[in-house]
């Protein structure tokens, strides 16, 4: 049970958070163009924008800091962090960045084309950018049940669909497959895992027709953990003996650390092909920095090599799971549309079941995240409309994604349960007086589309 225990650690130091009044949260989203990316932190009381680089780190992170080498080649500190990635990845070439984003930056300048295709699960955002401005075209194929956030339980809503795979295959030809990029867990659907079997069966179908595998894996022991949980097989294996095992089926890997790794900054590209390490090696000279400090400080690197150690620990993964679990119950307690199950960083509340007066041409999760942060100085980020719709190429209509989803990030050992009841019962508020809501209006949009919700301007109708 769940309160037969509680959080694995203890606090030793706490931050203030600034206390504000309603009347001040409008101004706050007004002169922020009613776009949460752009509110200032400490005008947000509990903030789950994001999981990336909100991570408390324990006193042994803390610790490693002060034993940063911050040597130009050759760190000390680079050589801790090689072998701790070793020990998880189970692959030998390892090259740090300064985060998640640069890694997936080399990852895609070294494995996409112009023309060609880029299978994934859900392409999250940054990848899907980066991809377009080469002249890829990234394809979504997560299984169905994975698209649709009222179809109840599947342990595993994150797989690849195979025959979507196969099809393409058939339809584009195997040239014209540039990579497969497996996204562990999946951001865009709710954090949703994938499971060994599907990882194993999408590398053997990619291997058939010699198209490389990318794991994109920030969240890899949360993935992990759901595997030995939910998968057979899986229940008596470690998470590190899980995680050498789902990068046995991949060549490459890249990893925002700033999730798993519970860190503040950097990032990893994992190889096992020589010829892509020099490649990488090459681009992150001209990026980063030194290839053995890839744009981190050596204080960073130690902190990092430990913070990969601590994310495998089965006790708080057992704790980072049940507390999003915990507050997507409480959410479903007041008849709140969540996905389900609830993933392993955040609850996705479902925009459109939310405010069904509310079109998605509206943006009907962008104004839940504006009502939550009005009523509680609560910050969350919109998944659907703005983030993930997009124009006809040819007619310059709107396409408006499949998932409509406010993301509730939880940030790794910062918030307690009772930060949870607060986010719940303030959405059971808005709730009950849903339809009093209206939509909102798209003012400003960056050129490009995948991106826009960074820097998006709405206006309330």
């Amino acid at each position: 049970m769940r309160f037969m225990t509680a959080e694995p650690f203890r606090i030793k130091m706490v931050e203030p958070l600034k206390m504000t009044t309603k009347e001040q949260r409008q101004q706050c989203l007004k002169e922020a163009g009613y776009n949460a990316f752009r509110l200032r932190a400490e005008d947000v009381y509990i903030d789950c924008l994001t999981d990336s680089g909100t991570s408390a780190m324990s006193n042994k992170q803390w610790s490693a800091l002060l034993l940063g080498d911050e040597s130009y080649a050759g760190c000390k500190s680079f050589y801790k962090l090689e072998k701790s990635v070793q020990d998880i990845f189970g692959m030998p070439y390892v090259q740090p960045t300064h985060q998640g984003r640069a890694a997936d930056y080399i990852m895609t300048q070294i494995y996409c084309k112009p023309g060609m295709y880029a299978i994934g699960n859900l392409h999250f955002d940054t990848f899907r950018g980066n991809a377009e401005m080469l002249g890829t075209f990234p394809v979504d194929q997560v299984i169905d049940e994975g698209l649709d956030s009222a179809s109840g339980y599947h342990p595993f809503k994150g797989n690849l669909d195979l025959n979507k795979m196969q099809k393409l295959i058939d339809e584009k030809g195997a040239e014209k497959i540039c990579v497969v990029i497996i996204t562990v867990t999946c951001n865009g659907n709710g954090g949703q895992p994938v499971s060994m079997k599907n990882i194993r069966e999408v590398s053997a179908l990619a291997k058939k027709y010699n198209i490389p595998v990318v794991i994109d894996s920030a969240r890899l022991a949360e993935n992990a953990y759901f595997i030995q949980q939910r998968e057979e097989g899986y229940q008596n294996k470690s998470i590190k003996e899980i995680t050498n095992e789902m990068f046995s089926y991949c060549e490459t890997a890249t990893m925002s650390s700033k999730k798993d790794g519970l860190v503040n900054i950097g990032g990893l590209f994992v190889t096992r092909n020589k010829d892509v390490f020099a490649q990488a090696n090459q681009m992150a000279i001209v990026h980063e920095g030194f290839i053995t400090y890839g744009g981190m400080a050596g204080r960073d690197l130690e902190a990092l090599a430990v913070g990969l150690q601590e994310g495998c620990d089965e006790h708080y993964l057992k704790y980072r799971t049940e507390q999003v679990h915990y507050l997507g119950e409480k959410l479903k307690e007041k008849g709140i549309p969540i996905v389900e199950p609830t993933g392993g960083h955040g609850v996705y509340v479902d925009g459109r079941r939310f405010f069904p007066n509310i079109p998605q041409s509206e943006f009907p999760s962008q104004r839940l995240v504006c009502a939550l942060y009005e009523e509680a100085g609560v910050r969350a980020v919109e998944l659907g409309a703005c983030a993930f719709g997009k124009k006809d190429p040819k007619t310059g209509a709107d396409i408006w994604p499949e998932l409509e989803l406010m993301r509730i990030c939880i940030s790794r050992r910062v918030y307690t349960d009772r930060h949870m009841d607060v986010i719940a019962n303030t959405l059971g508020y808005i709730y009950e007086n849903r339809d009093k809501y209206t939509g909102m209006k798209l003012v400003y949009e960056g050129p490009i589309t995948s991106l826009r919700h960074f820097t998006a301007g709405f206006e309330m109708l």
